[in-house]
């Protein structure tokens, strides 16, 4: 199993990425907000782009359309062919959010969950592939930019208290 650990803005709020299978990639993150918050800013499209995309990429989301409800879809346009796209298979404000990655045959699932403790929230979330050979091949690229997106997000969570 690996596990990595992230010393971003808020080094008290460790990341950790572990495989925990053969198909499951699982993302730790603690942050210093309630879980309405933290669930606002992953559910509100016009907060969700300010935070997703790490800024080292260089990278632009141009469009982020999500109907976030129990069967609703969401679209996210990075540029010219470049789109991820699935829908929302359950959505259980401020504590649930899972969702599928519909870009191929070997789409992963994706639950986040927001636990609050003390005003704080623990977010796990989890990628669920349908094989060991789609993780291997997805690899762990997206869970480890997500190290600095959650940094992103801890600055984001400051400005909405």
């Amino acid at each position: 199993m690996d596990a990595t650990t992230s010393d971003g803005p808020a080094a008290m709020n460790r990341t950790t990425v572990e495989r925990r299978s053969d198909r499951e990639l699982v993302v730790t993150r603690t942050f210093d907000a309630p879980a309405r918050l933290v669930f606002e800013a992953w559910s509100n499209p016009e907060l969700f782009q300010r935070w997703w995309v790490p800024k080292s990429m260089d990278m632009e989301l141009h469009d982020c359309e999500m109907d976030v409800r129990t069967g609703g879809t969401y679209r996210l346009n990075f540029g010219p062919g470049m789109d991820f796209f699935g829908r929302y298979i359950e959505v259980t404000p401020p504590s649930l959010i899972i969702w599928t990655n519909e870009e191929g045959e070997d789409s992963s699932v994706t639950t986040v969950t927001f636990e609050e403790r003390d005003g704080r929230t623990l977010l796990v979330m989890s990628e669920m592939y349908p094989s060991k050979e789609a993780l291997d091949a997805a690899g762990t690229g997206a869970a480890d930019a997500t190290q600095e997106t959650f940094g992103q997000l801890d600055e984001l969570l400051l400005t909405l208290r």
